[in-house]
């Protein structure tokens, strides 16, 4: 799969859960907070494995195959890092809660600006510098990393490509097991299918 294409993907979706989240009530008690506390829980996973998996393979290939691919990878990474660190709060928080709903606000606002950045201003600059054949191969790695990314934000992990392939990797492994037991991995995205 084509890695714009891979990303366009889950792009969708998230902003797909985005509406949905517009739609559900943050007020009150009962089955819809619950149920917004659920779309939260999926959407912190979509969310930590999919900058899991842009911030080990998709950045670090702006940064070598487009020019000025630096500037642009380090303000989507700093975007991302601040998302963690809201996404955090919400995985730590309560839908209907004033500081959950403040965060999750945040999110959503911060979410579609990274989205529109990603799209607008790298991916057009992406599709210049790379052939047809790279963007393949580079979807192909983002796609099998990704059933196998973080589930969780994990702020305090450096975003380094390096760091996110081994000590990422554990921090998955342990994400996986505490989703296993906690019957969170109930809420997961579903997972595209291999192309």
């Amino acid at each position: 799969m084509d890695a714009l294409a891979f990303l366009r993907a889950d792009h969708e979706s998230v902003l797909g859960m985005l509406e949905a989240l517009d739609e559900v009530p943050h007020s009150g008690e009962g089955a819809g907070l619950g149920a917004r506390n659920d779309m939260v829980t999926t959407l912190v996973m979509a969310e930590s494995q999919h900058e899991a998996v842009e911030e080990q393979f998709f950045w670090p290939a702006v940064r070598r195959t487009v020019e000025g691919g630096d500037e642009l990878a380090d303000h989507g990474v700093a975007q991302e890092d601040a998302a963690k660190r809201i996404l955090q709060m919400l995985e730590d928080g309560e839908a209907g809660d004033p500081v959950f709903e403040q965060a999750l606000a945040r999110f959503i606002e911060a979410a579609r600006e990274h989205i529109e950045f990603e799209q607008a201003q790298v991916w057009p600059r992406v599709r210049e510098a790379m052939t047809a054949a790279d963007l393949e191969a580079l979807g192909e790695k983002m796609a099998q990393a990704k059933p196998m990314a973080p589930t969780r934000p994990h702020p305090q992990t450096p975003s380094d490509p390096a760091v996110l392939k081994t000590v990422g990797m554990a921090a998955a492994a342990v994400d996986k097991v505490r989703d296993k037991i906690s019957g969170r991995d109930e809420k997961k995205p579903p997972q595209a299918p291999p192309a």
